[in-house]
């Protein structure tokens, strides 16, 4: 038997269109875009790219998203029934999906409660990517090429702006964030210098997640989050901002934290901090993992799965085609 995992896209994954197969051919993950309402569905269904690119948008239908295909793949495989698949051996999300892991977990206790922290959430980061004058802060890009050399690329570049190495995400891509002239002049030494060997992609998103940019968002998120409770994960969780399990994550001011606090004290680390994403898929193929899925639109996590650790199985789902795909890994 397989030993899997469940990993759950984030923001920047988004796409016209994402869900509606799934919406027409699951009913598991019908019901989960009914109970998150009809703005919601609009947005994953009808939204153009320029609507899906705002923060307040794309959050809450990225979630959604994330949270029917899970349902939906769950569905397919009996997850949890004496005659389907057991449960994931471990979840993860990215940014935003670590929403939805900590959701399925059952850290969070319903998609109506994750709803309201991940709409909280984004008004929060947009407000913290925002001028006073409504323009942007800070942008972000993708360095390709060596994780050493887009670090030193990034200290050479920042001057007295802001400029941090936010997304490690693969060997070969680090994401680095910071205010837009600083990243602008990253991917310009990028390419002036090539013997750093390190090729800039800006990114289409609308702030500098990650980075010290969003620090003004975590001190509301915190009185935030104390209005609600949380519990303690029924299934391995790993996490963003350590790269360990959830069982493992500790914070100096809570040394026997209770659930709560243990949850508040990690969603706003997360929303400042690096992701560590090699680190978690290394963990898990370290633990026995030999199977990874994806659930939520595209498939950007399965390619890095497949950079990381190319010796084990890596599929996504997204739409009816793909969870058909899926279900053959267990025939």
């Amino acid at each position: 038997m397989r030993k899997y995992a469940v990993i759950f896209a984030g923001q920047g994954a988004q796409k016209p269109g994402m869900g509606k197969s799934l919406y027409e051919a699951s009913p598991a993950a019908r019901a989960v875009f009914d109970k998150a309402g009809d703005e919601i569905k609009h947005d994953c269904f009808e939204a153009d790219a320029e609507r899906l690119k705002q923060t307040e948008v794309t959050q809450p239908a990225v979630y959604t998203m994330d949270m029917a295909a899970y349902a939906a793949l769950r569905e397919a495989l009996g997850v949890g029934t004496p005659n389907g698949l057991p449960e994931p051996s471990a979840l993860a999300g990215f940014s935003l999906g670590e929403y939805a892991a900590l959701t399925a977990a059952g850290v969070i206790d319903s998609l109506e409660t994750g709803l309201e922290l991940v709409k909280q959430r984004s008004l929060l980061m947009k407000e913290a990517g925002t001028n006073p004058d409504g323009s942007q802060k800070g942008t972000m890009a993708a360095g390709m090429g060596d994780k050493d050399a887009v670090i030193a690329l990034v200290e050479k570049a920042r001057g007295e702006d802001i400029l941090e190495a936010v997304n490690f995400n693969s060997p070969q891509q680090t994401v680095v964030a910071g205010d837009i002239i600083a990243v602008e002049r990253f991917a310009a030494l990028a390419a002036e210098d090539r013997s750093f060997g390190v090729k800039a992609i800006p990114l289409p998103v609308s702030g500098a997640f990650h980075s010290p940019i969003m620090l003004p968002a975590s001190g509301t998120l915190a009185a935030i989050l104390a209005t609600y409770d949380f519990e303690e994960p029924t299934l391995p969780v790993y996490l963003n901002a350590t790269g360990d399990t959830y069982e493992n994550f500790t914070n100096p001011k809570f040394p026997s934290p209770s659930a709560s606090l243990k949850a508040r004290a990690n969603m706003v680390l997360q929303i400042h901090s690096p992701v560590q994403w090699q680190k978690i898929i290394e963990a898990m193929v370290a633990s026995g993992i030999d199977t990874i899925i994806e659930v939520g639109p595209g498939k950007t996590l399965t390619g890095l799965v497949k950079k990381i650790a190319p010796e084990i199985t890596a599929a996504h789902v997204e739409d009816a085609e793909s969870l058909a795909e899926v279900k053959t890994l267990w025939i």
